[in-house]
C-alpha cells in the first residue's frame, strides 16, 4: 500500500497522537510499532538516532510493508536534505524535523511526501506554510509558549495546523488543554511509550496506553 501525502495527513489528524519512538533492536521496534498500530495509531514517527539508524529504518520499513502495509512509518529528527533522501528511499512516508529546513521541504515536495518542520515562532510557521507544509510541528511545545501560543497564532492565522511535540501528556487534562487551544495532533514519546514498558516487553500495555490516548482525544473532540 502506497500512502500518499493526503492519506498521511488524514491519518495523523484522525488519530490525533503521533507516537515518537527509537530503539536499536529491530525486533523491539517492530513490537512497539505494531502495538501502537493496534492501539489506533497507524502513523508512527521513528527517530533518526546515531550511526546506521537509516539501515535499521530500512529493515523495519521493508518488514512492515510485507506484514503490516496499513502502518504509516515516518522519520523524525531529520535536519538536512541528504538524510531526508536516504530515508525517502527506504520507504519513509513522512519526514519530521526539530527545525525548519527549506531544503528538506523541497526534497519532500518533489516526492509528494508530507514534511512537518519544527517551528518556534510565527515567522517560522509562515515560512513553513510558504514552503507547502500542511502541518507544522511546534517544538519544543511547552517551551515556546504551550497552548497559549497555539491560541495566539490561530487568531490571525486560523488556517494553521499545529502539532506540538514536547509538553503534551497522554492524560485527559493535558489533552483538553492542548486540543482546546486548537492543535490537530500531538507527538508523544516516552510518556506514551514508557521505558519500563519497552524494557519489560509489555507490548499489550503500550497498545492499551495508545488506545486510551487516541480515545481520550476522540472523546474531547466529540464533546
Amino acid at each position: 500500500m502506497r500512502h500518499d501525502r493526503l492519506a498521511v495527513l488524514t491519518a495523523l489528524q484522525a488519530q490525533g497522537v503521533a507516537p515518537v519512538f527509537y530503539h536499536a533492536d529491530p525486533e523491539v521496534c517492530l513490537n512497539v510499532i505494531r502495538a501502537c498500530s493496534r492501539g489506533g495509531a497507524k502513523a508512527i514517527e521513528f527517530t533518526n538516532r546515531g550511526d546506521f539508524a537509516v539501515d535499521l529504518f530500512g529493515d523495519i520499513a521493508r518488514e512492515l510493508q510485507r506484514t503490516d502495509p496499513d502502518i504509516i512509518l515516518g522519520i523524525g529528527s531529520v535536519v538536512d536534505a541528504g538524510t531526508a533522501s536516504l530515508y525517502l528511499n527506504r520507504g519513509a512516508r513522512f519526514i519530521v524535523s526539530p527545525c525548519l529546513v527549506p531544503d528538506v521541504a523541497r526534497v519532500c515536495n518533489r516526492r509528494m511526501t508530507a514534511y512537518f518542520p519544527g517551528c518556534g515562532s510565527v515567522t517560522e510557521i509562515g515560512q513553513a506554510q510558504e514552503l507547502g507544509c500542511e502541518i507544522v510541528k511546534l517544538f519544543p511545545g511547552a517551551s515556546v509558549g504551550g497552548p497559549d501560543f497555539v491560541k495566539a497564532v490561530l487568531g490571525p492565522m486560523p488556517w494553521t495546523k499545529i502539532m506540538p511535540t514536547g509538553g503534551v501528556d497522554p492524560d485527559e487534562a493535558s489533552i483538553a488543554k492542548w486540543f482546546g487551544a486548537g492543535i490537530v495532533a500531538a507527538g508523544m514519546g516516552s510518556k506514551l511509550i514508557t521505558d519500563a514498558a519497552v524494557k519489560s516487553g509489555d507490548w499489550s500495555g503500550i497498545e492499551a496506553q495508545v488506545r486510551a490516548t487516541v480515545q481520550a482525544i476522540q472523546a474531547f473532540r466529540a464533546a
